[in-house]
């Protein structure tokens, strides 16, 4: 059962940024499974539950080790996270339902960030195909979620005669999540209700999102 995290939860992550080395770890590491990682795992059970039943989708709990063959400097991350999305798959190329935490605060909610080439001429294919789709949409999920949803363009512009769809014709990565500070509700068993609701509201924009990554 999730009981919320605890100040000693941001402390540790503080901790962990500013001793970023094993020493340090391994004099703190009750502390990590006591105050991160057993919170995460107990959170991540929780918001997962009602998504059980989506076709192919698993649910992944982060640890702070860091591949050493990736980030060689430092052996630890400095944030925890929960991911939903389609299994087996990179998350960078997939739609992803997610809470993290980090020492200044916390984050939940949806992101597509960069996907493949070809996923992204499908996208802007089934864009133009139907207009009106994917705008009113979004429109719809910030109306019922109360996240805004923000849009990565690319730098380099491509051309669009639609006006009114040349921000979501550029569309390299998008997110619908909502960041906050620590506060009461981090430190309190409703987290846990208030990420599943949020998530479960953007679940709409998964589905779509599915559909020009391949996983549909």
């Amino acid at each position: 059962m999730f009981n919320g995290f605890s100040p000693e939860t941001i402390d540790f992550l503080w901790g962990i940024r500013l001793n970023n080395n094993r020493p340090w770890f391994e004099e703190h590491k009750k502390e990590y499974q006591q105050y991160l990682y057993e919170p995460m795992k107990a959170l991540a059970q929780e918001v997962f539950a009602p998504f059980r039943d989506v076709p192919n989708m698993a649910y992944k709990c982060s640890r702070i080790y860091k591949d050493a063959r990736l980030h060689p400097a430092v052996p630890y991350k400095e944030s925890l996270w929960l991911s939903m999305r389609p299994d087996n798959l990179p998350w960078s190329e997939q739609p992803t339902l997610y809470f993290e935490i980090r020492p200044e605060g916390y984050s939940y909610g949806f992101i597509l960030w960069r996907p493949k080439t070809e996923m992204l001429e499908k996208y802007r294919r089934m864009l133009l195909a139907k207009p009106e789709e994917f705008p009113g949409l979004i429109k719809k999920l910030e109306k019922v979620s109360g996240v805004s949803c923000k849009i990565e363009e690319y730098a380099r512009k491509k051309p669009c005669e639609n006006e009114e769809l040349k921000s979501l014709f550029n569309m390299r990565s998008i997110f619908m999540d909502i960041d906050r500070q620590p506060d009461d509700l981090l430190f309190s068993p409703k987290l846990a209700q208030e990420v599943t609701k949020t998530l479960q509201a953007l679940y709409p924009m998964y589905e779509y999102c599915l559909k020009f990554t391949g996983s549909l």
